[in-house]
């Protein structure tokens, strides 16, 4: 019997249940976790996994690249691209702290709510994305790709700018960094903004309606966090494309939960890819974001045949 083997590689203590659920749930048989993996690690495991089984099973084998780091998720994803000798080959994905799939459905999720309600995406939009994590860079980095002008909104004095430059260089996107800290500096980086994306940590309510009635401009807005209070005021968990008014404008909401229905398709679909692609499959947030397109692509077109 074929035994369809997942190398989970993380720098952290400990792996993701999450990862690993999803992982058996689409299809791999045996999941074998590895912590306190470094970048330099990469190179000779990737190595080791590759040669035990011949080229034709490339399909068999996968490497998922996760922990919280999305700088060294980075590192390890590129080291690993590296240490494929063709023809002996693995499917590699990374989606550290869930950022990559989450940050795709986030932008997916938007792009849609803006072709609906305007006609048009986020090419010429003006984008505040609050919360410079993981999933706040990533969203970031993608919405400018998609011809997006973001800027990332300062929420506390740890947030570090540096590392928000770095991550940003490494693809080759420009997003300035405004403070956002006070309700006066929120109130101002809401003045222009066209979308509005809060993706900080759960459980803490980051914009009020107080500050939200300042913004005259305000088509989407979505907010990831799932734990009460939401992070935005007036966008509740199940919303999606829901209509949510305000004193000066009148805008979309999409709630946790629906990006997360779609963050976890894109998981799902993504470690299938890894399983049935007829060639081999790098995997990271921008394929995660075209796989989340697609997917909404696939549900409108059963809406329509339905």
């Amino acid at each position: 019997m074929t035994q369809r083997m997942l190398y989970i590689l993380v720098p952290d203590t400990h792996i993701s249940p999450f990862d690993v659920t999803i992982a058996a749930d689409s299809g791999y048989t045996q999941i074998l976790p590895f912590t306190g993996i470094k970048a330099e690690d990469i190179v000779p495991m990737v190595q080791d996994a590759i040669f035990c089984r011949p080229p034709k099973r490339f399909n068999d084998t996968g490497i998922f690249l996760g922990g919280r780091d999305v700088h060294m998720a980075t590192d390890m994803f590129q080291n690993a691209k590296n240490a494929m000798v063709p023809p002996f080959e693995v499917g590699v994905f990374a989606d550290p702290n869930g950022a990559y799939t989450t940050s795709a459905s986030i932008v997916a999720l938007v792009e849609k709510a803006l072709n609906e309600k305007t006609g048009s995406g986020l090419k010429g939009r003006t984008v505040a994305v609050f919360g410079t994590g993981p999933v706040g860079l990533c969203t970031a980095v993608l919405t400018v790709q998609q011809g997006a002008n973001t800027k990332l909104c300062q929420l506390t004095a740890d947030d570090d700018e540096n590392v928000s430059s770095r991550f940003c260089e490494r693809y080759n996107v420009n997003v300035p960094w405004i403070h956002a800290q006070t309700h006066n500096e929120k109130a101002a980086a809401l003045k222009d903004a066209e979308v509005v994306i809060c993706a900080a940590k759960a459980g803490i309510r980051i914009l009020e309606k107080e500050e939200l009635d300042h913004a005259e401009k305000l088509i989407v807005v979505a907010d990831t966090n799932a734990v009460p209070p939401t992070g935005i005021e007036g966008i509740q968990a199940n919303d999606q494309f829901k209509q949510v008014e305000m004193a000066k404008s009148t805008f979309l909401g999409i709630g946790s939960l629906a990006i997360g229905n779609l963050k976890y398709k894109t998981q799902y679909g993504l470690f299938v890819k890894m399983q049935q692609s007829e060639k081999v499959s790098f995997l990271d947030f921008r394929d995660a974001y075209d796989f989340a397109i697609s997917e909404l692509h696939k549900s409108d077109l059963k809406k329509d045949a339905a």
